[in-house]
């Protein structure tokens, strides 16, 4: 639920890349300032849901076993995060795709691969572009 008016604070990434992961939490953490969750897996990221509480989270779509997509749908039937703001953070980005992923709920799609040093920027336009 994006609080209006809120600054972000609270990210959970979910990103089975090891490498990828590094550099986005680099990028989120020390470029951004922000708290960060970094799950390997959907299953992860449901289990963490709860203790973390994030208020955006940025989401792969090609993951082994729990795809992006199957990971927010299950994230969206827990009713405190059914309108937690969610990105999908993919190089699959014709129009098609995008506009598949926007279907199933995401507020925006960042492609991948995504530049470190403004990917905080990114992340910020698209939390102020949501009130």
């Amino acid at each position: 639920m994006s609080e209006s008016g809120m600054p972000l604070e609270k990210i959970m990434l979910v990103e089975d890349e090891e490498d990828i992961r590094a550099v986005a939490e680099l990028a989120l953490e020390a470029v951004g300032g922000f708290t960060l969750k970094a799950c390997h897996s959907g299953a992860n990221a449901l289990e963490n849901l709860d203790g973390f509480r994030p208020q955006l989270i940025l989401l792969d779509v090609m993951m082994p076993t729990m795809d992006g997509p199957s990971t927010l749908r299950a994230i969206r039937e827990k009713p405190e995060f059914a309108q937690t703001p969610a990105v999908f953070m993919t190089a699959k980005v014709q129009p098609d795709e995008v506009k598949g992923y926007l279907a199933l709920g995401a507020v925006d799609v960042i492609p991948k691969p995504f530049d470190p040093m403004t990917l905080s920027d990114q992340i910020r336009e698209i939390w102020e572009k949501l009130d």
